[in-house]
């Protein structure tokens, strides 16, 4: 770890989350069939954001003495995650939130950490399923079901 660069990229967040905290009040707080209006994403993320990377500013000041050591970085993770997010954001509304969602994770566990599939399957699914289910049904908010062409509602 750099704490040099983790710092000032802890700022970087800081300042990003400040944004969408600031920006997510000028957004409509009710939406047409929803309980939950569009504000509420965008200000749930940036106050995770800010709060991150008020812990990763903290976490600077409390780094061991650094040793230099050369980093390799891994760009081949970096890519299959990357690739898989924007699929993820292409295929949101075809696919529906359920299956990408599910698929996402998917792909990310077993890109972070090869093997433990039945693990992978489950949390991912318990995840995906679990976020649309308080989203659409304890908070009456909408995001995209299941595709048609499944016959589930």
């Amino acid at each position: 770890m750099n704490k040099t660069f983790d710092r000032y990229a802890g700022i970087a967040f800081l300042a990003i989350g400040a944004l969408f905290i600031v920006e997510s009040q000028k957004i409509t707080s009710s939406a047409y069939g929803s309980n939950v209006g569009a504000n509420i994403f965008p200000l749930g993320l940036g106050i995770f954001l800010s709060l991150m990377s008020v812990r990763l500013i903290y976490e600077t000041f409390r780094y061991k003495a650094a040793e230099k050591e050369k980093e390799m970085l891994d760009y081949k993770r970096f890519g299959i995650i990357f690739t898989a997010a924007v699929l993820y954001a292409y295929f949101l509304e075809d696919v529906g939130f359920v299956l990408s969602t599910f698929a996402f994770l998917l792909i990310g566990f077993q890109t972070m950490q090869q093997g433990k599939w039945l693990t992978s399957v489950i949390i991912a699914a318990a995840f995906s399923y679990g976020v649309y289910f308080l989203f659409v049904h304890v908070m009456d908010g909408t995001l995209p079901g299941f595709p048609s062409w499944l016959g589930l509602p």
